[in-house]
């Protein structure tokens, strides 16, 4: 993994923020449109802030969710409701977010799943204390699917169950984007580093990824 260590959270994010921009306009001047989808948490924020007001042409952009909580619409929960609030309407149209109002959610999983590109151009991930990434979390059945793109978490996970993109969705994309900031990481971050399969994280296979992060650790 390709690693990008910076000073602050704030560099961080105008890295990842920078990478996205350039991942954008790539995918555009070659393929005429760019798929991306982003991880929901605290860290994202800036850098959507920043991607919002940077040279991405959002009206070729189709911004996807890697992860969703089941909660109410609008609720402080919903990762949609942050993405929502940080980008201003004129990007809002590119958002695709993930239908966990349905009622039957292991059918709208399904058709999430149909809508995703065949591949996405580039997935932003987080990495959580206990080794988590996207809702693929420790000990869930969720990581076990590999028959569909997008799947549920069977338990609950810090009080709500999850939507989430799949490990082959992960493996397929033509980039994947690590960014993690923030104490509390530091032993996650070394496991992730040094391939540990035993944590969530380390199960992200593709061979084309990147570390944007402001903690220096050793693998």
């Amino acid at each position: 993994m390709q690693t990008k260590l910076v000073g602050s959270p704030d560099e961080a994010a105008a890295e990842a923020a920078r990478v996205i921009e350039i991942a954008g306009q790539n995918a555009i001047m070659e393929r005429g449109r760019f798929d991306l989808a982003v991880s929901g948490g605290t860290t994202p924020w800036k850098m959507l802030e920043l991607l919002a007001g940077s040279r991405l042409p959002w009206s070729k952009t189709s911004l996807f969710q890697v992860d969703e909580r089941v909660a109410p619409s609008g609720s402080p929960d919903r990762n949609l409701t942050q993405i929502v609030l940080t980008l201003p309407l004129n990007c809002q149209a590119s958002i695709r977010p993930m239908p966990v109002g349905s009622e039957d959610l292991d059918a709208a999983c399904e058709v999430y799943g149909f809508s995703l590109p065949d591949r996405f151009d580039l997935i932003h991930l987080g990495l959580g204390a206990d080794g988590h990434t996207a809702s693929l979390v420790p000990d869930d059945p969720v990581l076990e699917v590999t028959d569909r793109r997008v799947a549920m978490t069977e338990t609950e996970y810090m009080g709500t169950r999850r939507m989430t993109l799949t490990y082959p969705v992960l493996a397929s994309a033509r980039r994947i984007l690590f960014l993690v900031t923030g104490d509390g990481k530091d032993e996650a971050l070394s496991r992730l580093l040094a391939g540990d399969r035993s944590i969530p994280a380390g199960r992200v296979e593709n061979e084309n990824s990147l570390l944007v992060t402001d903690r220096k650790v050793v693998a």
